[in-house]
């Protein structure tokens, strides 16, 4: 059994300036907002979600991007109306976010 109920890695890497990155989308200012969220909600901690900051996914391309595990479920997000959904939605009721979903 995992130790947590589900771990979401939020992509804040950086590359070199002119290069595709998902930090240039404000990845790590949606991550703390994300962490935010969850602690609010009572959601972080042993048996629950942890948030954490990663480097390169490996996709770019598609970013930002962030995967939450063990559902392999990797989504797009913009703005923290974005993160408000995957929160509400897969976090707290299990269900895909399949209009942000890659």
């Amino acid at each position: 059994m995992s130790f947590f109920d589900k771990h979401v890695f939020v992509c804040c890497n950086q590359r070199a300036e002119g290069e595709m990155c998902c930090n240039n989308f404000g990845s790590s200012e949606l991550l703390g907002y994300m962490k935010d969220q969850i602690k609010a909600r009572g959601l972080n901690g042993s048996g629950q979600i942890r948030i954490n900051k990663a480097g390169c996914l490996g996709r770019c391309d598609e970013g930002p991007v962030l995967v939450v595990y063990p559902q392999e479920t990797w989504y797009t997000f913009i703005d923290k109306a974005d993160i408000d959904e995957i929160v509400e939605e897969h976090m707290v009721h299990g269900r895909i976010v399949e209009r942000l979903k890659i």
